[in-house]
Parts: C-alpha cells; structure tokens; sequence
C-alpha cells in the first residue's frame, strides 16, 4: 500500500510588495524523495523551504502535514536568543540522554559546541544549526544552502551522512558536485511557477535549456503572430471608420504575453576590465613561511605563478589559505623567504567577508562612492572597462532593480551582496584577480557566467573555493594544505588533485633530490647529508636554495602532468573545427608548460652541480 505524503501544498500563492512570488502552486514531497530545489538568487527557494517548513503563511491554499510527521528547517541565519553555547542551541529540542549526537555531530562538521553564540561567526551559528537538524533526525529535512561555510571535508561527511539517511529531504545548494551526489528530483523555481522533474539535478541543466529552447520557438511564433495583428491595426484605419476594438485589445494580450515570456531572467552580465599585460611571470615565492605564536601556518614554500595560470587554494576551513593569499599579494610579509612581483600588477580582490561593501551605504553609493569608478563629477555615472554608465543601468546588468539601487547593502542577501561585490571589483581594470569564497551564495547559473568570464580572462587568477565542481571548471593548478603547515603544488583542479595526492594511509618519506627521471645518487636535502660525496660543498647552498633543489623534483613532476594533459587534449583531431579557441588556449598553454619545464630542468641542475652533485 502507497505510503502517505510527508507533505504536501495545494494551490498555494503567495504575493510580496505586490509581486507574486508563487501563483496557484501543488507539490507533494514522499518518504524518501531527495529533491533539489534551484532557481537563481530571488526566485523565492528560501520563501518556499520557508512555506513547507510553516514559517511563513501563504496569501492562500493549504500546507498538509499528516499527523505525527517531524519537519525539521535549517534556516541560514538562525536566532540563538538565550543560548550559552552553540551547543546548548544544538540540543535544545533532544533528551538529555541523546545530547551525545551534537558532540557527534560537531566533529564531522568541525565546529566547538562550546563556544558562546554571541562571539561565533555567521559559519559557526549556521553549522550548529545544521548539527541541530542532524541531530533531531526528522522525517522531512529542509536545507537552506548546508554547505556555505563548509569546507570541502565538512562537505564530504556531511554528503555522507545524508546518503545513509532515511529521511526525506529538500535541498538549496550552489554545488552542484552536493546536489548530483545526493538528488532523484528537482524542483525549479522559474518566474513564479514551480516545475518539477523526477531526475537528480544531475539532468537539470538538460531539462533547463530544452524549456528554454520551446519557450524561444515559442516567442518566435508569437512575434510573427504580433507583426501581423500590428499591420492589420495599422492598414485597417483607411480601411474602416471604427476598427474591430476586440482584435485591438487582442492584440495588446499579445504583447503583453511576449513581454511575460521574455521575463526570464538569465545569469547577471559579467565580464571582466582587463588592465595592461602583466609580466610573463606574475608572482614568484621562494622559502616563504608563517608562523603563530607555536602555530604553523606554512612552512618553506616556493610558487612560481605565471601569466594566465588560474591557482586553486584548498585545504580545511582555518588552515592559512587566505593568509597565504595576504603573503602573495603583499598585503602580509612572511616570516621568512621572499616574494616577488612581475611588473605592471593591477590586482582586484574579491575578500571573503565582503568587507569592502559598507552596510550603511546604498548600493548606488557603493559603486560612485570609489574613485577610480567615479566618472568626474557625476553623481550617477560610474566607469566600467573604461566607459561610463549610468549606475542603474549597471546594477541591472547583476540583476538588481531599480528600486533597489538606493537601498541600504545590509538589506541584500548573501548572494546579492556577492554580485554586488563582483560588479565593483569587475569593472575596475585588472590583470590579477584573487576571489577568496567567491562561490559562496552565488547561484547556479552567476557561477556558470563567472566560469565563463574567468576562463576568457587574459590575466591570472588566484582562487579560494569549497566548490569541488567550480575548481574543476577553472583551476590549472591547485595549491593543497596537507597539515603541518605543508602545502603541495598539483597540476589542475579538484578531481586532477585526488587523482595525483598520495595515499594518506601510507607513510611519507622525506623529499630528497634527484634528477628529473633518475633516482637519487647520493641522499641530498640541500646537503645535510653526510654521506654525501663531496659533503663539504654542500654548504654552498643557502637556506633557500636548499628547500628550492628539494622541490624542483615535484613541480617538474606536475609540469609533466599537465604537459601530458594538454597533449592528450590536443590529440583530438575534432579540436580544431569544433572549439578553435580551446585549442588556441591549449596550444598557448603547452607552450607554457614546456618553457616551465626547461627552465625548471635548467635551474635544477645548476642547484645540484653547485651543491657538488
């Protein structure tokens, strides 16, 4: 016998300042069901997790909920009021006796359950919010974006956890790697109307473009419809004394669908200002190191980033990632080793506290406000790649309105003040980008659009993401933080890094140096080795340049990776005529790669011979 629904809504419409934002809406959610629910920033997904969740009431129709079925909602901003600890927000609704699930909890999601609400982060409040609804285990689980915040082990347990689950549950997440792991439906949230397919959001990008598409055909024939209607309204006035009112009025009906159809809203209009070249070779590291007190940020580490490469930092949340991102721009010195920049660096930050917006200030204000976007004197002109706009007509291009260009940043979601960030640092000139958490908040198709912008960015790009997928879709290479203070340089993105790091099962040994394709001779590690021949020479070497012979052998290692990479790219005889300009780029980038790779041969046998190798 078909078991009852969790939940279910009939007819449910729901109107804000005079917009509907749900018309006339049916959805049933089943024991079991694992449904995505998409839709760009606005669309309404957090008002209908909301509706479903019975924190907000609808203007009309019925939410059903069968007796004795436990809903649970993760909001993104959960009150604490009268809390001592997270923790004691976590269990408030267990039993004493099942308090041992938040400790469990916290542990896979890396927060401390004893920390004071008042003083933790906006990540921590909403990671306890998520070990609360873990915890409690309810039939129905609403989950409003789990993952910001998260970094990408968190992410993984947590993608573990709602596997083994029995529970239904609805989901609103920008990662797509979460949602293709864990969905068998999807809802999509489109102008109002709510569309449903049984298929994972692995399928939805599909199911997207080929509604699109019909809708293309089909605003396509009804123009052709009000063209002729239009020149029958028009030719008919000779014609006739009084004009058939009805046909008239229909055809405004007409328009007026056209004008509906054409509502669609895409993703925001990204691009980017790219400054002057810089220098070939853009940042380059040697023996840099951090420490805090008896912390370890970053031991010894060498970077050579040159023009075009776009690096992926990634490791766990609080292991030196953006502090290593502060040493490589400037913006901090390390306490060891040095830093050098190539010449003509117009650098463009995107932080992750979106600290460069002021609360206080209006978005039009946020934008005229800085003087290098500014046009003159004018007070509702601001330059973009170089020519002026009106501020309005650029705000629209990120999707905001009009009516919202004088209102205060404080009022924007998350993912409104991200695009509102992205619109200040991409209008401004640059030729290195750093985007520390650019993915959090964004949806789905302003992340596509930002892949996009960044994969035709002439300059280079330094990125912080939790997105498994994003990094994929953009690094070339990933800079790993494996514990310790130890980062590890890998050729490509996410999937590229798991496919190349060492089992971290297996123990591992020193580095010792040794010639590209030959093993070591005689130990090595900068000439610490006694038994070394010619062990007094080794002292030739300095500090540096010790740590940099022990490295050579692993970054000529990965050049050879993604040598090997791009000319299994290259070997498809399709490139050419199907995607000239991947194959110009891939072209572009072996010969990069083969430069990398001969001056790293060069610089590590003229560091082996002066240590007497």
């Amino acid at each position: 016998m078909a078991r009852a629904p969790l939940l279910q809504l009939n007819g449910i419409s729901l109107t804000y300042g005079g917009n509907p934002v749900f018309d006339d809406l049916d959805l049933v959610v089943h024991p079991g069901d694992r449904v995505a629910l998409v839709g760009r920033n606005g669309s309404g997904k957090s008002t209908l997790m909301k509706v479903m969740a019975g924190l907000v009431e609808p203007d009309r129709g019925d939410v059903v909920l069968p007796p004795g079925t436990t809903v649970g909602y993760m909001e993104q901003d959960p009150s604490m009021n009268g809390f001592a600890t997270l923790g004691d927000f976590a269990a408030s609704e267990l039993d004493a006796a099942e308090a041992y699930k938040v400790e469990m909890v916290a542990e896979g999601l890396k927060f401390d359950p004893a920390a004071d609400p008042a003083k933790a982060s906006g990540g921590e409040r909403r990671r306890a919010a998520l070990a609360k609804l873990l915890a409690e285990a309810p039939e129905l689980m609403l989950l409003d974006e789990p993952t910001n915040h998260l970094d990408i082990e968190a992410i993984a347990w947590l993608e573990d956890q709602l596997k083994s689950s029995r529970a239904g549950f609805v989901l609103i997440s920008h990662d797509r790697a979460f949602l293709k792991a864990l969905t068998r439906a999807t809802l999509w949230i489109d102008r109002g109307a709510v569309r449903r397919q049984e298929k994972g959001f692995e399928a939805f990008e599909e199911w997207r473009d080929a509604t699109w598409e019909e809708e293309d055909i089909q605003r396509h024939k009804l123009d052709r419809k009000i063209k002729a209607e239009a020149r029958w309204a028009v030719e008919g006035i000779s014609a006739r004394r009084k004009r058939n009112q009805g046909r008239v009025r229909a055809l405004q009906d007409l328009r007026q669908q056209r004008a509906d159809m054409i509502r669609r809203q895409g993703a925001a209009a990204l691009d980017t200002a790219t400054a002057p070249g810089s220098g070939k070779r853009v940042i380059e590291a040697r023996g840099i190191s951090k420490s805090y007190g008896d912390r370890t940020i970053l031991s010894p580490f060498d970077i050579r980033i040159q023009r075009g490469d776009r690096v992926a930092f990634v490791g766990p949340n609080g292991v030196g990632k953006t502090t290593v991102l502060k040493m490589l721009t400037g913006e901090l010195s390390p306490d060891t080793g040095e830093v050098q920049h190539g010449t003509n660096l117009e650098i463009a930050v995107f932080d992750q506290a979106r600290a460069q917006l002021d609360p206080d200030m209006t978005l039009w204000e946020s934008l005229t406000g800085t003087p290098e976007m500014r046009v003159g004197g004018a007070a509702d002109q601001v330059m973009v790649r170089g020519q002026p706009r009106h501020v309005v007509g650029y705000l629209k291009d990120f999707l905001f309105s009009e009516s919202q260009a004088r209102a205060p940043v404080r009022s924007l979601s998350g993912g409104e003040r991200a695009r509102l960030l992205l619109a200040r640092i991409l209008a401004k000139p640059s030729n290195l980008l750093v985007l520390d958490e650019p993915t959090n908040d964004l949806d789905i198709e302003t992340l596509d659009l930002l892949q996009d912008v960044l994969g035709d960015y002439d300059g280079t790009v330094l990125l912080v993401s939790h997105d498994r997928d994003f990094l994929d879709r953009v690094a070339t290479q990933t800079v790993a933080f494996e514990g310790g203070g130890r980062a590890t340089i890998y050729a490509g993105g996410w999937s590229d890094y798991q496919a190349q790091r060492p089992d971290r099962a297996a123990p591992q040994p020193a580095a010792k140096p040794q010639s590209p394709g030959k093993a070591p001779q005689n130990g090595g590690g900068g000439g610490k080795d006694k038994g070394a021949t010619g062990g007094g020479k080794a002292s030739r070497l300095s500090f540096t340049e010790s740590h940099r012979l022990n490295a050579l052998p692993d970054e000529i290692a990965r050049i050879e990776a993604e040598i090997a990479k791009l000319e299994g790219l290259l070997a498809d005889p399709e490139l050419f005529t199907a995607d000239p300009v991947k194959f110009r780029k891939a072209t572009e980038a072996l010969a990069s790669c083969q430069d990398k790779l001969s001056a790293a041969e060069e610089e590590w046998l003229d560091l082996a011979e002066k240590a007497g190798e």
